[in-house]
């Protein structure tokens, strides 16, 4: 059996001895017996405390003592148990003294060194025991503070988790109102569309009965100029044979006395066919005049229409809005063109004095509006709702 095994069985028998209810002192004299009667080795405390995983360093010594003791009074008493001379005996037991002596002196010299060397690894151990307490004291101080980090950062977490729900709920509300937004917008654009091609329906009409209406007009006034070159005409074919006989009516007055009445009441039926032909002229002219004003208020009619050209009062007044409050860019602008030039209004005041009165003048291909006052200027627009834009948000 090895060393080891030896040793193994040592402490099965100390656990046998401790589950039976021995004490310290029992289980070190086992210990002791075995290393020095079976394994030949001289107990010491450490190899004691080895086996027996118990006692202070203090009482292990002494259980080492009490062997010796009990080896020496054994040997005594074997000394003294044997038939020899009493002097063989004497130098027997002094010789067993000595060697008692020799060897309790040993072990002492030993103990110290043992106890010394235990005494050494007991202040390392202490040692190393403070150095650990100071790395737990460190390591329980960075745990803390781990801890309150971890604490902080859960907190930080949870609220990120609640921002982002937050986030997410407002993130699908937005594109909800936004989907409604585009689908209420498509249905508003159908809607326009339709109204832009009854619009588009009502105006094609409203040209061809503008068109019918400067056909009739044209009619109209070949027709009064006509009538009023036929009876300037027939004026003048009744007046001049009248003028003639006038003349000769004139001219005979001196020799025929007696036709004078008959000439007075021809001159007199003259005039008064002259004055019927006049008023008749009168009443053409008056005709005329009101044809004139009636194709001139056409004619203005025919312009407002095309420069409207069908768009929605609503929707010019809507897109108005929009360009005079700057919620239309440049490229809006321009791509609305004149098509609104005939719904907007030009402001009463000027924005900057708020005392001119704001002046739109057309320069070349495109207008501009001015104050009189600050000289506040729009700068040349290529339609009047982009110079008005200009003016109200520069």
């Amino acid at each position: 059996m090895t060393l080891d095994e030896e040793r193994q069985a040592i402490r099965s028998e100390l656990e046998t001895l401790r589950a039976n209810g021995a004490r310290r002192q029992e289980l070190s004299l086992h210990a002791c017996k075995r290393l020095f009667f079976d394994l030949g080795i001289r107990p010491s405390m450490a190899a004691v405390r080895d086996l027996t995983q118990t006692g202070s360093a203090s009482d292990i010594p002494k259980d080492i003592d009490h062997f010796w003791e009990r080896i020496r009074e054994t040997s005594k008493v074997r000394v003294g148990a044997g038939a020899i001379p009493k002097a063989l005996e004497e130098k027997a037991g002094e010789l067993l003294g000595e060697l008692f002596e020799a060897a309790r002196v040993q072990a002492r010299a030993a103990l110290d060194h043992e106890r010394s060397e235990t005494l050494t690894s007991i202040q390392a151990a202490e040692e190393q025991a403070r150095k650990a307490e100071i790395l737990r004291e460190a390591s329980e101080e960075a745990l803390r503070r781990a801890e309150a980090r971890i604490d902080i950062a859960f907190a930080r977490v949870r609220e990120l988790e609640a921002e982002l729900s937050a986030s997410v709920t407002q993130r699908s509300t937005n594109h909800e109102n936004a989907q409604s937004a585009v689908r209420r917008l498509e249905a508003e654009k159908e809607s326009l569309a339709k109204r832009l091609e009854t619009e588009q329906a009502a105006n094609a009409a409203l040209r061809d009965r503008i068109d019918a209406l400067h056909a009739e007009m044209r009619q109209s006034t070949e027709h009064y100029a006509q009538q009023i070159k036929d009876a300037i005409a027939e004026a003048e074919r009744r007046v001049k044979p009248m003028l003639v006989e006038l003349d000769s009516l004139r001219s005979m007055a001196a020799t025929y006395q007696s036709g004078i009445r008959d000439a007075s009441r021809k001159e007199f039926d003259f005039i008064q066919q002259l004055s019927v032909a006049k008023a008749r002229g009168d009443r053409l002219d008056g005709q005329i005049r009101a044809q004139s004003e009636e194709i001139d208020a056409l004619t203005r009619e025919v312009g407002a229409l095309r420069a409207q050209q069908g768009v929605d009062p609503a929707l010019a007044e809507l897109l108005c809005s929009l360009a005079t409050s700057g919620r239309l860019g440049a490229d809006e602008l321009n791509s609305i063109g004149n098509v609104l030039d005939g719904y907007v209004v030009i402001p009463p005041r000027c924005p900057k004095c708020e005392d001119g009165e704001p002046e739109l003048s057309q320069t070349g291909a495109g207008y501009e509006l001015q104050c009189p006052e600050c000289e506040h200027s729009s700068g040349a627009g290529r339609s009047r709702i982009e110079a008005i834009a200009r003016f109200l948000n520069d």
